[in-house]
């Protein structure tokens, strides 16, 4: 089967097979290997040693999303929340949920949040003390660029909370570049290519040290990794982790590592979402995105309005063809949602262009109908 969701994404061979070790967590072999792979991830995340360190959370995306807000910005307090998709909104009520004031800054899930907004915003807004940014929002398929922003932060004296869940490891961003960065956050399962199970939080010292009793939550509280990594080790685990789907990242890792890391594999997603995007044109879908706003992770297009077109019977047909996608849409509008990440490349893409071209003839609709 192809899998073409954006997360969990296709994953090689080698990643899948260490799944089957039994593993004890806490023997000492394994708490050295654990212990080997924060640094590698530090220096992924574009971070310092010394002054920066990972900290994996058992869980998915949102989890370790909302440690990084109530880690470092404590109950009461102001985070001014770029709102531009779906992913965006679930921020705000993770935020609102866990005792923070969110600050919406709203703009269109079609084009990312422009610099000089998010100026004004801040300036409106003098007791916002952090700004989280959704840096992909696989709900559209744009990318808000957390460099561009992070100047913006930067110069106005407030801290970033960067939700890189979608993009790590492929969309550039070297957290020694930006100091306003307390934290950046992603999990084990999108672009660097391992299995669903850990989030990661690369996290400023300074600022984890500032943060001790923030979270409200002994589960959630990064701030709590740390200090317990400090006492304990860096091998070693506060409670039972989801220890296979940690080997397959370490495994995933070597993998990313030998393609060439960040720029090798921007590059094959980027190259997938080319050949995706003006393949679905062909066929007759119509973009989501204006192709200048389209980011290399997911690919999104209209649902047809012909009568003929049923989404659950493509969705159906194409998983018979080898081909799953997603069932479902977060835009407001009916859309069919398509990842160009994964351990996939150009042939994989253009295989399942193929069976949609077959798909949509089985439904009666052709080129023009699709449209």
């Amino acid at each position: 089967m192809l899998l073409l969701i954006p997360g969990p994404v296709q994953t090689r061979p080698e990643v899948r097979a260490v799944m089957a070790d039994d593993i004890a967590p806490w023997d000492d072999e394994f708490r050295a290997e654990y212990a080997a792979m924060r640094p590698r991830i530090v220096a992924i995340a574009g971070g310092t040693p010394g002054q920066h360190v990972a900290l994996p959370l058992p869980g998915c995306g949102h989890m370790v999303v909302e440690a990084a807000v109530r880690t470092f910005v404590p109950a009461g307090g102001k985070l001014l929340v770029i709102q531009n998709g779906n992913y965006a909104d679930r921020l705000v009520r993770l935020a609102t949920e866990a005792g923070r004031v969110a600050i919406p800054l709203k703009g269109p899930d079609t084009e990312p949040m422009a610099p000089e907004r998010l100026a004004a915003a801040l300036e409106a807004n003098p007791g916002a003390t952090h700004v989280a940014v959704v840096v992909s929002e696989t709900g559209s398929g744009i990318v808000n660029d957390p460099n561009a922003l992070g100047e913006v932060i930067r110069a106005a004296g407030r801290r970033l909370i960067c939700d890189a869940v979608s993009g790590f490891g492929a969309l550039p961003f070297r957290m020694e570049d930006h100091p306003e960065c307390d934290v950046v956050v992603f999990t084990s399962n999108k672009c660097i290519e391992g299995m669903p199970g850990i989030g990661f939080a690369v996290a400023a010292v300074p600022a984890l040290e500032a943060a001790q009793g923030n979270a409200g939550s002994w589960l959630l509280d990064l701030s709590d990794v740390y200090r317990h990594a400090l006492v304990n080790g860096w091998g070693s685990f506060r409670f039972t982790p989801a220890v296979q789907a940690l080997r397959a990242f370490r495994v995933a890792m070597d993998l990313y590592e030998a393609e060439g890391g960040q720029p090798a594999r921007l590059a094959r997603y980027a190259r997938n979402a080319e050949v995706l995007y003006d393949g679905l044109v062909a066929l007759g879908f119509r973009p989501y995105l204006e192709k200048r706003h389209q980011g290399p992770i997911i690919v999104n297009v209209h649902q047809p309005a012909d009568p003929a077109w049923g989404f659950k019977g493509f969705i159906t047909a194409m998983k018979a063809r080898g081909v799953l996608i997603s069932n479902f849409w977060n835009t407001t509008t009916p859309t069919i949602r398509i990842a160009c990440i994964g351990a996939i490349g150009e042939a994989d893409i253009r295989f399942a262009l193929d069976q949609m071209r077959i798909v949509l003839a089985e439904m009666g609709l052709g080129r023009q109908a699709a449209a």
